[in-house]
């Protein structure tokens, strides 16, 4: 089942995500960023777990980000990432956002989607304050794509 993340759902979330991020193939988040920007994740539940998240964050009046798309490894081939994404590209278009932002270390995932690839330096600095926190700055290797909707 696909919805909007919860309040319970926090805890999953970071676990799913981190586990990731302990592989170096995504940025972890802490439980006080995703309660802080939670009404942002949506999740696919199977009984009473979530196995996929996605996050679809608003940076200013046409911009937002996809971030944070994380599917339990038993379940990857599933289509559940996809999906997740597609209900973030959905929820931008309702809100009248014209282009999306990832910052990636799949980038063939969002290039499958419709992204395309561009330099960071495009990017609104807006962005950048979040990144000059992350312990990967100023070295990250991650690759941002962008979709025009």
């Amino acid at each position: 089942m696909y919805r909007k993340a919860i309040t319970d759902d926090v805890e999953q979330i970071q676990k799913l995500i981190n586990k990731f991020a302990a592989k170096d193939i995504m940025l972890p988040r802490s439980l006080s960023e995703i309660y802080e920007n939670l009404r942002d994740y949506s999740v696919h539940v199977d009984d009473g777990n979530v196995v996929g998240c996605a996050a679809l964050h608003i940076y200013w009046k046409d911009l937002a980000e996809i971030r944070s798309v994380a599917v339990a490894e038993e379940r990857r081939e599933s289509g559940i990432a996809s999906k997740l994404t597609e209900i973030c590209i959905e929820e931008a278009r309702s809100l009248d956002i014209k282009k999306i932002f990832v910052l990636t270390f799949v980038p063939e995932f969002f290039e499958g989607r419709g992204f395309q690839k561009i330099d960071k330096e495009k990017l609104p600095h807006k962005i950048w304050t979040e990144c000059v926190q992350c312990h990967k700055f100023p070295n990250c290797s991650e690759v941002a794509l962008l979709m025009e909707l």
